[in-house]
């Protein structure tokens, strides 16, 4: 696989519920982490007192922040909005070559800052809040 440009990968929003995503405002700077728990079940047996860990356990999550300018009003009331009521929409990771990632969550940090002589800018954090699917390219 050929080396992607950042601004490829995208961060889509169904901020209605109702199944249609659309692009959250103008993201310069996005990352995605995938993250997933184990269960340690090392015992007085383990082999060599190596740890064990037991497979298909644990709790996976995934973490979504972002940073860039809101293209309009629009965007930034979306946003808003749902940071303020606390609710959790479906959202989507368009990665290029590699596929989307698609599921439930809340956004949970969102920053905004500025400097005298330049744009108004913003940071996102998105936790999941239920199951992630997978869609490859």
């Amino acid at each position: 696989m050929a080396a992607q440009a950042g601004k490829d990968l995208l961060l889509k929003c169904d901020s209605t519920g109702a199944g249609a995503f659309v692009t959250v405002a103008g993201l310069r700077a996005r990352r995605i982490a995938l993250n997933a728990g184990s269960v340690d079940i090392t015992d007085t047996d383990s082999a060599g007192r190596w740890r064990e860990l037991l497979a298909g356990a644990g709790t996976r999550s995934a973490s979504v922040s972002g940073s860039g300018i809101f293209r309009d009003a629009a965007a930034d009331e979306t946003v808003r909005g749902l940071f303020f009521d606390g609710l959790i929409r479906d959202w989507q990771v368009v990665v290029p070559d590699f596929g989307t990632i698609t599921g439930p969550f809340q956004i949970v940090a969102l920053d905004y800052a500025g400097t005298h002589n330049g744009e108004l800018t913003y940071e996102l954090a998105l936790e999941s809040a239920g199951e992630l699917t997978f869609a490859g390219v």
